[in-house]
């Protein structure tokens, strides 16, 4: 298996952050050993201070707390988001269609309302007889949808 993490590109990682470990149930990767922050990382390997979030501690990195899923980092780039992302993230959170509808939509409503308060909004809400999803935006536009 290959090693590997979820690079998103993005203008402010603080945010996306923040918005994402309460999405995915992950943590805040510490800087690694030796160093107190992630920026004292940076400036080790060259980053000058000019591309560092001197108002924080640079963290811009969030690691799964079960060692199961990939590693993501938010990477600052220059350019703004200007199309619909070609993938996206599907949390699953409502059970499956062996639960019942109103329980599904009780459980994706409570985590939407989670979301949004993080910054995220609704694009749209897709329901019928036996399915119910909200499509929402993270705080700088990146697609999921909450299941």
């Amino acid at each position: 298996m290959a090693n590997w993490q979820l690079t998103i590109d993005c203008a402010d990682a603080a945010p996306l952050v923040t918005f994402w470990a309460a999405a995915l149930g992950y943590e805040r990767q510490p800087a690694p050993d030796g160093f107190a922050t992630w920026n004292d990382w940076y400036r080790s390997v060259g980053v000058p201070d000019e591309e560092l979030d001197l108002g924080s501690d640079g963290c811009d990195r969030l690691r799964d707390p079960l060692g199961a899923g990939p590693a993501i980092w938010f990477q600052p780039v220059p350019e703004p988001k200007t199309i619909k992302n070609r993938i996206h993230l599907d949390l699953l959170v409502g059970g499956g269609r062996g639960v019942p509808i109103e329980e599904r939509r009780a459980v994706v409503d409570r985590r939407v309302a989670e979301l949004m308060a993080l910054g995220g909004s609704i694009r749209n809400v897709n329901s019928g007889t036996d399915y119910y999803s909200v499509t929402m935006y993270d705080p700088e536009g990146n697609e999921c949808c909450v299941v």
